[in-house]
């Protein structure tokens, strides 16, 4: 069976650099989740598709055109319908519309089996909401990371300002109280920590730290794994 480590948690957590810097340390493929949502959130907003609209979003999910490539950089560029999304992924506007469009649950399974077919050898790191509870049930070394909802919000402050987004603390610390809501309420995978996961808190940690700390989580449960 091909190992997949999930690495769950709340916006803002941190889980996306810290998945994306395992993945490259042990040379195993990545899965950012939680762009596949922000694409279908883009392509929304783009084709002014009320978020609103289960059907609406279903049927954009199914025709969406996806495509993760590689740059000779090193990072993951994500295309959408062939556009190159750019910094525009990142906005606090397509994260909100993301947040909006995976609480449908026929967009969710209409993009599921996209996600469960990153799982290639040697090996996925896939980081999410419902990666180790719904995505990836079998996951080897399951992950929750979290921090508190201020830390969260001072890091998405300073993430905005390097790449030129706008916002203020206290209305990017109350969107991230409203998101980590609506994730945690929804009917179909609400964010929670699988029952067998490792609950990490890196509110006081550095993001070096928690590389380690999953490094060795992954090492205890898979073994003698390469680091490249």
């Amino acid at each position: 069976m091909i190992p997949v480590v999930a690495i769950d948690g709340p916006s803002g957590s941190g889980k996306g650099a810290v998945g994306f810097a395992v993945a490259r340390r042990l040379g195993w493929h990545y899965l950012d989740s939680g762009a596949v949502y922000r694409a279908l959130g883009f392509a929304a907003l783009r084709a002014g598709v009320d978020l609103r609209a289960e059907p609406a979003v279903t049927a954009l999910a199914n025709s969406l055109n996806l495509q993760f490539v590689q740059d000779l950089s090193g990072e993951m560029r994500v295309l959408v319908n062939d556009e190159d999304c750019g910094l525009a992924l990142r906005s606090e506007q397509v994260a909100a519309a993301a947040s909006q469009v995976a609480a449908h649950p026929a967009a969710r399974r209409a993009l599921l089996e996209r996600q469960r077919a990153a799982r290639r050898p040697p090996g996925l790191i896939a980081d999410g909401r419902d990666m180790g509870t719904v995505v990836f049930p079998d996951a080897v070394v399951k992950v929750y990371l979290t921090a508190s909802a201020e830390v969260r919000a001072a890091r998405r402050y300073h993430q905005l300002k390097e790449t030129g987004f706008g916002g203020t603390l206290p209305q990017l610390l109350a969107e991230i109280q409203e998101r980590d809501e609506r994730d945690s309420r929804r009917a179909v995978a609400p964010l929670k920590a699988a029952g067998d996961a490792f609950v990490l808190d890196s509110s006081t940690l550095t993001l070096a730290e928690v590389i380690e700390q999953v490094l060795a989580l992954v090492r205890s449960r898979v073994g003698a794994v390469p680091s490249v």
